[in-house]
């Protein structure tokens, strides 16, 4: 008999509750408020994902000098080119608007300056200062007030503590909703939807040291990549440069963010050398996150370290009370764990951050099939090679709103979606299995596929290195289907992380995959053997599950609207066009 025991039924369902799924949430309910709108969050609202651990800032254009061909060029020189530039255009253009309403709608308040704007600070490779902020807490002060603002719609409702495990598609191939399971109880509900959002959150997890939610495993592009979606630019994974170093502690890898750099804040290696002379002499510690947590990590591994195989990141020059002021979270955050901010160096190192790569959509946030969605960090294409700071939220709420507005007038006149049938058979018995099984080393594959990751897909890679990467994450995949995690499904962890070691393996793979393909260093991918970028073309890598293979190819980059003065240079461009 079917284990399953709960059905939902809604028009529109989204998969995650960080800004991009609250935004989208919103704005569905709020451009037909007849509509039924279901989040499905995998902790609770509004205090799970990445948005709430948002330090840095929203990236807009608001007042003269800057303007929107600056912030457009500027996002593509930091993604090397490759991205998908339809895709920037609506995130530069849409962005000074998803602000006014985060203020003036949902109740965001930013900082201002004395004369009553809003504050705009540095952040590194933008040629202009405009990262809006709520001092260094901006994504704690956006989720606060977007979950305020969705527990106030009566047509939107929250299945907390659950998390999607397949997409339900009908026999024509389309959308229908998403296999959900309940971490509480172990119960599957099959939700149903007319429109269904992908809003994972993305989250590099599969590597060793990670600045990311803990909760997140790629879920939203597994999802999408088994569901027969075509990824893209899987290879560039973000290491932010400013991970917090403690030995011996899972802290390690959380964040200061870049604003201190942005501030002033110096970089020094264990020699006491401001090491970005070496790199980057122009921009020094404002150079790109890409280029900055490279030249740590090769400073590190040159025996120019710190005691414990970081780096020095000092702002004390600035003077502690403005530290402390400025950076008020931050500077707490090091005093937990004896280290101060405002008055000394502190120990920092690069740290997994960010998934480049995901779901390929179009500006209007549809996929390849019927009826599905994506936003945020599940989806590739905004950021190209390499994320700016600040980038990051403004894409999560700028897209999540316009999904929702798509989805709310994609559903009118479609008829209900009906429960996925033996597929939900499937999925189910084989997420159960391992709960009738004993055996197996869970955790010591959660290390080797961290540690293969970190040490072969990382900052620096080789094709011999990432070979290694693709044949260890295939073998691991294959041992959990011989691994046990017995103890009933009601709060079961080690089940859980079954289910995301299942997913980061998968995603590892492609991962590697793609960064065998590209051979040539560019933004995050950086391979000691292809050293420089590529002097042909400007292309994308891109993957799609093919008669249960991965099949990985290369795509011209589409210049729709700028191009780089010389092929395989980002630093001189041309105009944009109107």
């Amino acid at each position: 008999m079917r284990p399953v025991v709960d059905a939902v039924e809604t028009d529109v369902l989204i998969l995650g509750a960080g800004g991009a799924g609250l935004c989208a949430a919103l704005h569905a309910a709020d451009r037909s408020p007849s509509l039924s709108v279901t989040v499905v969050v995998k902790g609770l609202l509004g205090r799970a994902g990445c948005t709430r651990m948002v330090q840095g800032g929203y990236n807009a254009v608001l007042t003269a000098p800057d303007s929107l061909d600056a912030h457009f060029l500027d996002t593509l020189a930091g993604g090397g080119w490759i991205n998908d530039q339809e895709l920037v255009w609506t995130l530069v253009v849409e962005a000074p608007g998803r602000v006014l309403e985060l203020e003036s709608r949902y109740g965001c308040l930013f900082d201002r300056t004395p004369e009553g704007r809003i504050h705009q600070k540095p952040f590194a490779g933008q040629t202009h200062d405009r990262t809006i902020h709520k001092g260094d807490l901006t994504g704690i002060e956006i989720m606060n007030r977007l979950s305020e603002q969705v527990l106030r719609r009566p047509n939107v409702r929250a299945l907390e503590e659950c998390r999607a495990v397949e997409l339900l598609l009908d026999p024509a191939g389309r959308c229908r909703g998403a296999l959900v399971l309940d971490l509480r109880t172990g119960r599957f509900v099959v939700a149903t939807a007319r429109a269904t959002l992908l809003a994972m959150g993305g989250g590099p997890t599969m590597y060793k040291v990670v600045a990311c939610s803990a909760d997140k495993a790629a879920d939203g592009i597994a999802l999408g990549y088994r569901a027969g979606l075509p990824l893209r630019d899987m290879e560039m994974i973000q290491f932010h440069p400013t991970g917090l170093v403690i030995p011996d502690s899972l802290i390690t890898g959380a964040l200061l963010e870049e604003g201190l750099r942005g501030a002033g804040g110096h970089l020094r290696n264990g020699r006491g050398e401001r090491y970005m002379e070496r790199y980057d002499p122009a921009r020094m510690e404002r150079s790109t996150r890409d280029l900055v947590a490279r030249a740590s990590f090769l400073e590190v591994t040159e025996g120019r370290g710190t005691p414990n195989g970081g780096v020095w990141i000092d702002v004390s020059h600035l003077g502690a009370e403005v530290v402390e002021r400025s950076f008020r979270g931050m500077v707490r955050r090091c005093r937990d764990f004896g280290r101060d901010l405002a008055r000394g160096p502190v120990e920092v190192g690069p740290t997994t951050h960010f998934m480049m790569g995901g779901v390929v959509v179009d500006a209007a946030c549809r996929t390849a099939i019927e009826g599905l969605f994506a936003a945020g960090e599940d989806t590739g294409g905004v950021h190209g090679a390499n994320r700016l700071g600040g980038n990051g939220v403004a894409e999560s709420t700028v897209f999540g709103g316009i999904a929702g507005d798509v989805m709310a007038d994609f559903v009118v006149g479609r008829a209900p979606a009906r429960d996925g049938g033996a597929q939900v058979d499937d999925v189910v018995e084989w997420l159960t299995t391992p709960l009738a099984r004993r055996g197996g080393d869970l955790y010591g594959l959660q290390r080797e596929l961290r540690e293969v990751m970190w040490e072969r897909a990382g900052l620096v890679r080789d094709g011999a290195g990432l070979k290694t990467a693709v044949v260890t994450a295939e073998r691991i995949a294959n041992e959990l289907s011989r691994v046990g995690v017995p103890g009933g499904g009601a709060f079961n962890l080690a089940w859980q992380d079954w289910i995301n070691l299942t997913n980061q393996a998968a995603i590892a793979r492609l991962i590697a995959a793609s960064a065998l393909a590209r051979t040539e260093s560019r933004g995050a991918h950086y391979r000691n053997d292809f050293p420089a970028p590529s002097t042909a073309p400007l292309y994308i890598v891109r993957v799609q599950a093919r008669a249960g293979e991965a099949a990985v190819w290369t795509e011209p980059v589409a210049l729709t609207r700028a191009t780089p003065a010389g092929a395989g240079r980002v630093s001189s461009m041309v105009e944009v066009g109107d």
